[in-house]
């Protein structure tokens, strides 16, 4: 009888914003479509010496792209393709070896369609990824992609980082106006206000000196340049302790895992047909320390209880084996400085919880609205009216970055372990509300996928869980210290999810038509 009322109750939630959600979001159809990018005949690969890389080109460089990361390698590429001489600098052109940027989303997938870089992850192991599991308290519940009306090579992909991130660069190389540079950007080169290249050291410690009429900064969440284009603000809510789990299967194949542990998520997704990439959340700066054994005895006695018993002894075996890895998990609203001459893209620019793997897929969509915006300009060097052109990239890039950015930080909040009451309901609510399935999982895995990117969908579907908490909590009876939890549980909400549209910016993120640069069409001469 509860289930049923849970159901209705269900249905009169959905009846409720269903119409205000088919209605508000039609005017956002047209800014989230896929941006698309023209496609060249497949170019010829060269090699050269130093890892099949170009050697230098001749003539002057258009672009400077700092960082050969996910976001710099396919920038380039990208740039390269549209005829722009393309210079990159990156710190270590070697193999990455990194615990995160593993989990690419289907809507991550589909704009690495649109930049023609789908083939990277192709030749790397990657696993398909088809939806989430969800665990609390011993149960589970499925949560699909909504993916029917895709085609069949469309889903999320997981690989190892490093491998995606080599074949990147292997494939921008292969252009030959794109020139891969190893080197360490020291600082930006600014004239009367005007960025106009860097200055950098190389492989061998030369110092060096670049030219071009666009810098574009993409450096890494560890970025040393970003306070010169940028009003950074940057929280560490947790940190992630990784580790490799071999010789195992997951309980739901080609599925992520959330485990709603104590004190916060435990995530779990293959990387490679044979490995299991686990990451711990430990809340807080501080981690227990590896050295002293701390961190073992910590997954051991704290969060190996928790995990799905199918995992229980390769989690365990791989604590024996010790190869633990830590990293901070940072969050930065985007808050830019325009500046003439440069530019701020990738986790230099804008980072959020990667609790849902969402960072790729905000990068390379941020790289398709800023292509399309290059494109129709055939000169750069008017360094002043590229500028005051480029600040439409910042509300063009909205309805992906925001929604994305909102998701990971609300979802954290509610999927930690809280000792408040209120809560505690919310976190049960929002698992209940997902384990509905229809449009009460649809809707929410497809915004978390970035194949709906709506802001105002994600805050219907927010409150939506809100709403069903409360309703819960009144059955059968509102009795007074329900009432006053179910406030509670409101004003937690509404605690959570208003900071973060705030820094997101409630007008560029509910309203970009209103924001004049909304409207900016490509300079005659620039």
């Amino acid at each position: 009888m509860v289930i049923v009322h849970q159901y209705i109750l269900g249905g009169v939630i959905a009846s409720l914003f269903g119409f205000v959600l088919l209605y508000c979001l039609r005017r956002y159809v047209k800014q989230t479509k896929g941006l698309h990018v023209v496609c060249e005949d497949e170019c010829i690969k060269t090699s050269a010496a130093g890892g099949g890389f170009r050697p230098e080109i001749d003539g002057d460089t258009d672009i400077i792209i700092v960082g050969a990361g996910v976001a710099g390698a396919a920038l380039a590429y990208t740039l390269g393709k549209d005829g722009r001489r393309v210079h990159v600098i990156e710190r270590d052109l070697t193999e990455p070896d990194r615990i995160v940027g593993e989990l690419l989303q289907p809507g991550g997938y589909l704009k690495l369609v649109e930049l023609g870089l789908e083939d990277c992850v192709g030749d790397i192991d990657a696993q398909r990824v088809f939806g989430y599991a969800l665990y609390k308290d011993g149960k589970s519940t499925k949560l699909s992609y909504p993916l029917e009306k895709f085609d069949a090579d469309v889903s999320g992909r997981s690989f190892h980082n490093g491998w995606f991130i080599q074949r990147m660069r292997e494939k921008a190389a292969t252009l030959p106006i794109v020139r891969l540079e190893q080197g360490t950007v020291t600082s930006l080169i600014e004239e009367k206000g005007i960025i106009e290249g860097v200055q950098y050291k190389t492989k061998n410690g030369e110092e060096m000196t670049a030219y071009a009429p666009l810098t574009i900064v993409c450096d890494g969440c560890f970025s040393n340049l970003r306070r010169a284009l940028c009003a950074p603000k940057v929280d560490i809510p947790s940190c992630f302790v990784g580790l490799v789990l071999e010789n195992c299967q997951l309980p739901y194949a080609n599925h992520g895992h959330v485990i709603l542990g104590d004190p916060s998520p435990i995530l779990f997704y293959p990387i490679s047909s044979t490995e299991i990439r686990c990451l711990v959340d430990v809340p807080g700066q501080k981690v227990p320390s590896i050295g002293n054994g701390e961190m073992a005895k910590y997954l051991k006695t704290v969060v190996a209880p928790q995990i799905p018993p199918q995992l229980y002894n390769a989690f365990i075996a791989a604590i024996d084996k010790g190869n633990i890895r830590t990293m901070p998990n940072r969050s930065m609203p985007a808050n830019p400085h325009p500046t003439p001459g440069a530019l701020l893209l990738g986790d230099a620019f804008n980072m959020r919880h990667p609790l849902t793997g969402g960072g790729m897929t905000v990068a390379l969509s941020d790289i398709v609205v800023l292509c399309d915006l290059l494109r129709p300009i055939a000169n750069l060097n008017n360094a002043s009216t590229l500028c005051k052109y480029l600040e439409s990239f910042y509300t063009l890039r909205k309805p992906v970055a925001s929604t994305i950015n909102t998701l990971a930080g609300a979802l954290y909040k509610v999927f930690c372990a809280s000792p408040d009451q209120a809560m505690k309901e919310m976190r049960q609510a929002c698992f209940d509300y997902l384990s509905l399935g229809g449009i009460f999982s649809n809707g929410p895995i497809s915004l978390l996928s970035g194949l709906n990117p709506r802001p105002l969908s994600l805050f219907l579907h927010f409150f939506a869980v809100a709403v069903y908490g409360v309703g819960r909590l009144f059955f059968p009876f509102p009795w007074p210290n329900k009432v006053w939890l179910g406030a509670r549980l409101l004003s937690g909400a509404s605690g959570i999810i208003f900071p973060i549209i705030k820094a997101e910016g409630l007008r560029q993120m509910f309203f970009p038509a209103t924001v004049p640069a909304y409207y900016r069409a490509p300079p005659v001469k620039c």
